[in-house]
């Protein structure tokens, strides 16, 4: 007979947390940065598990969860406007390439036994549906994780607009900004400074005024108009999602203002 050679510490990364949950509706970003691994193009077929994983053990809470998928790790419209493609251009190929990411999210979700639906701003019938918000938050009422692609269906704008925008739409509760090898928001550019320090709390309007990396000026207005908190963190630690809906607080706190309470 083996012996079992689980580690207290992996024993308590790998379960699940159980506390009563603050949030009852959330939105989950993932970047395309946040879907790579340790690759530096494509998708991560365990990084995405592990993510199906932390949301499943949301459902299981009780808690409803949208999910915007960004699509870095295929294709970028601001980069490909760099290398003198038409923006407009370049923007819906990078709307498009978020649905293969929101493809892969389902099907990881599915195999793990969480109802998913995909909505698209851009249709495409045979594989999604058409963005639609009231279906959007019947699907979450009815406890189904609903995955919005395809941006909001305009070029010259975000995922993290699109966050911002569905969030609001559907009366989520919070942002759940997931980053890639990244514990939250530093006070500067890590690359260029390695002292860069976490910033545990910030306000919106802070945060664009110091033009820190949380999201793009215009998802932050947005969420700083309509008081909506923005918990910034690394994915890759699986307890950091349920450690954040139980309350902790985790990576970056974004407020309307920053001591106060989400």
């Amino acid at each position: 007979m083996g012996s079992d050679t689980t580690t207290p510490a992996a024993a308590e990364a790998a379960a699940p947390d159980r506390r009563p949950p603050v949030y009852s509706r959330v939105l989950l970003k993932l970047s395309g940065e946040a879907l790579l691994g340790e690759r530096s193009y494509g998708l991560d077929p365990a990084r995405i598990a592990a993510i199906a994983r932390q949301v499943r053990d949301l459902v299981d809470r009780g808690v409803e969860v949208a999910i915007v998928v960004g699509a870095g790790n295929i294709f970028r419209g601001v980069a490909g406007a760099a290398r003198g493609m038409d923006r407009a251009t370049a923007d819906y190929m990078g709307m498009i390439a978020t649905m293969l990411n929101a493809l892969a999210i389902q099907d990881a979700l599915e195999k793990v036994g969480v109802i998913t639906r995909v909505q698209s701003a851009i249709t495409m019938q045979e594989v999604a549906e058409p963005y639609i918000r009231r279906r959007a938050i019947r699907h979450l009422e009815k406890k189904r994780v609903v995955i919005f692609a395809g941006g909001t269906g305009n070029p010259f704008f975000t995922t993290d607009t699109t966050a911002a925008l569905r969030a609001l739409e559907i009366g989520a509760e919070c942002i759940l900004m997931a980053k890639n090898r990244v514990e939250g928001v530093l006070d500067a550019d890590p690359r260029e400074n390695p002292n860069a320090r976490l910033i545990p709390r910030i306000s919106h309007m802070e945060a664009i005024e110091r033009g820190l990396k949380v999201m793009d000026t215009t998802a932050l207005t947005l969420c700083m108009d309509n008081g909506l908190p923005i918990h910034v963190f690394n994915m890759g630690d699986e307890r950091n999602v349920g450690r954040i809906v139980s309350g902790d607080e985790v990576g970056t706190l974004v407020l309307t203002e920053p001591g106060g309470r989400p």
